[in-house]
């Protein structure tokens, strides 16, 4: 599908790609891996075409529809959230507004006895035959469908995009990708600003695709449960293992100390032949043998071992002071962004040498919360921070709000004081910035690097309590992995808000879930959390239909009795619109049904296996998913409006 040949790149005479070459093949999931600056990023632009190679082509078929998120970038802020996911189907419209102008015309004139006129029925028949074809009576219910599993209600579909967040905006282009249903996905860190219901929900998704699907990511979690093949990228050349993330740690492990073991048994074998051939080469009587062992020497193909990237973070937080029991105590904390009500009467408690997450979905109020403990924003209640309590704050953006301009050296000479600043350069190389690499301009660094020298930052001062908010993005996984240990030594309490599974297991010690303005809390790690979220979900989901009975209370009756002969109407009228979606989704189901059970039979002769049946039997099942899928939303909207209707 998509050939990588020999490519070479070079970036002010630093060789980034030395010359490697690997295929990319229909239905692959390939996670790409290696420290931050390896290049990951860099090769998904060559391949989407945003950046060529020195040497060596990036052969993509003319027909492969590519789809590139980048970690970064420009976003248009023009429309609702609904008509921008609807630009993914650009072309589908285009065929749609094309049939109506066809219409509109067919509905004006009367000559219908023409070949003009019967010309147009037929244009009109063939645009909309192949507009159903290629899912244009779905593609609503898709654009739906991708914007819930991402997180958004269906209350924002109206709203402008201006309203949101940059995180949020980042998911709107990405649901457009998804959208478009491209051949081959290229996804740089999508992760980043999703939450973890969020994160499940693309997983599935990206399971269950088509195409094939390149993937950069430091979620090892998610990593593990879409990739079934991983290439390293280090020290410019690649390695390929047909394994996810967590297998090819083991395999390349292993494949190391068998290429160590190799090497060693040869080099003995080596010496002990030089050694025979200097003890006899001027001896007569063993020329022949000698003569041998130098042409069997000449023969041996000599085993070189990979070079290894070595360079680590070197990271640990310096010991925290002593501070009093309570760290911060809250108590009905309130917070509105105008008319927007974000946390309602918030009760917060945390002790000292606590490790805790805030999780919830994006826009729930867990950066909220932290920014009110560093007195960032205004509230209404009672805030209070402990006895002797130093705050280390590491922001969602940190790594934004360095100068550009600046030097790696000159921001970290910038903040420090006191004798710290004769130990820059050691502090700067303990954080992989060495050599040269400290005249770098912050502008050129990669998300990763950013994030490093932002974190360097925060530990210039002893401080007891960390509040970190997203730390782990763009740090590459051998920084995660040392960051995460780092946390785990430190002293003090931690407060983390992430949505990184992985990196929260075995870290945090109770969990603050924040939903409808406001927080609980649960015990436990982070896996005990999502376990018994699933089961609550489950409960919700067991009252919810229990509602959905007839009301005996006195109160319930009174209050049903007070509905309006009108309303009592309306509610009749939505049921019977319900009930009829319902029955024809139903119809339609059984028909497409039939209709994939014919062609399994035609599938079934070897004779009839030919292209154009296996793409329209797929087309036929897309559409069967689509319309199970409305049809479950009918089954929704009609228990909504029997729960309403309790007379």
């Amino acid at each position: 599908m998509v050939s990588v040949e020999q490519v070479k790149l070079n970036f002010g005479g630093f060789d980034l790609f030395k010359g490697f070459s690997f295929k990319v093949n229909p239905r692959d999931r390939i996670g790409l891996t290696g420290k931050n600056g390896a290049g990951k990023s860099t090769l998904l632009k060559m391949i989407s075409g945003y950046l060529s190679p020195n040497e060596g082509s990036i052969v993509v078929p003319k027909d492969t529809i590519i789809g590139y998120l980048p970690q970064t970038m420009i976003l248009n802020d023009t429309q609702t959230v609904y008509e921008e996911a609807r630009l993914a189907f650009k072309e589908l419209l285009k065929i749609e507004k094309k049939i109506n102008k066809l219409n509109e015309e067919m509905a004006t004139r009367t000559d219908y006895e023409t070949d003009s006129y019967h010309d147009l029925i037929q244009r009109s028949t063939d645009l909309t035959d192949h507009f159903n074809l290629i899912g244009g009576h779905n593609y609503e219910a898709d654009i739906e469908q991708t914007l819930v599993g991402l997180g958004f209600k269906r209350s924002d579909f109206n709203r402008q995009t201006t309203e949101f967040s940059g995180g949020w905006r980042m998911r709107i282009e990405l649901a457009k990708l998804l959208l478009r249903k491209p051949d081959v996905f290229l996804l740089d860190e999508p992760t980043n600003h999703l939450d973890i219901e969020s994160i499940q929900w693309l997983e599935d998704f990206l399971k269950n695709y088509n195409g094939a699907i390149i993937l950069v990511s430091h979620d090892r979690a998610f990593l593990d449960n879409i990739t079934t093949r991983t290439i390293e990228i280090s020290l410019g050349q690649i390695y390929d293992y047909k394994a996810n993330y967590s297998k090819y740690v083991e395999l390349r492990a292993e494949r190391r100390e068998q290429q160590i073991a190799a090497y060693r048994n040869q080099q003995k074998t080596i010496q002990d032949t030089e050694d025979f051939i200097n003890r006899f080469r001027y001896q007569a009587t063993k020329a022949v043998q000698v003569q041998s062992r130098i042409k069997q020497l000449e023969k041996i193909d000599r085993i070189e071992i990979d070079e290894e990237d070595n360079s680590r973070l070197n990271l640990r937080f310096p010991p925290a002071p002593h501070s009093g029991k309570i760290i911060v105590e809250a108590k009905s904390v309130s917070k509105s962004y105008g008319e927007l009500e974000v946390l309602k009467n918030i009760d917060l408690y945390i002790e000292k040498g606590e490790k805790i997450a805030f999780v919830g979905k994006n826009g729930e109020g867990k950066t909220t919360l932290a920014r009110i403990i560093m007195d960032e924003l205004e509230h209404t209640g009672k805030m209070k921070i402990g006895h002797n309590v130093k705050i280390g704050y590491f922001a969602q953006n940190q790594a934004d709000l360095l100068d550009a301009d600046k030097t790696v050296l000159e921001t970290i000479d910038h903040v420090a004081v006191g004798d710290v600043r004769t130990k820059i350069r050691d502090i700067l190389g303990a954080f992989m910035f060495s050599g040269d690499e400290v005249d770098k301009k912050v502008k050129v660094l990669s998300g990763g690097e950013r994030t490093r020298l932002s974190m360097m930052r925060l530990m210039l001062e002893p401080v007891n309590f960390l509040v970190m908010d997203e730390p782990t993005n763009h740090l590459d996984m051998r920084s995660k992995e040392i960051l995460k240990q780092a946390l785990i030594d430190f002293t003090g309490t931690i407060l983390l808000v992430s949505h990184d599974r992985e990196f929260l297991d075995g870290l945090v010690n109770c969990v603050y879930e924040f939903r409808n303005k406001k927080i609980k809390h649960h015990p436990g790690g982070i896996y005990e959390f999502i376990r018994d979220r699933k089961i609550e979900s489950l409960k919700e989901l067991e009252q919810k239909q229990n509602t959905s009975k007839p009301a005996s209370s006195k109160k319930e009756s009174v209050s049903n009795n007070e509905l309006s002969f009108e309303e009592k109407k309306e509610i009749n009228k939505s049921i019977k619109k319900a009930e009829k979606q319902i029955g024809d989704l139903e119809a339609d189901i059984a028909k497409l049904e039939k209709q994939i059970e014919k062609m399994d039979k035609q599938l079934a002769n070897p004779q009839n296996a030919d292209e154009s049946l296996f793409s329209e039997y797929e087309k036929v099942k897309r559409t069967l998913e689509q319309t199970m899928y409305e049809w479950e939303i009918s089954i929704e909207q009609f228990e909504e409006w029997q729960n309403k209707k309790t007379w």
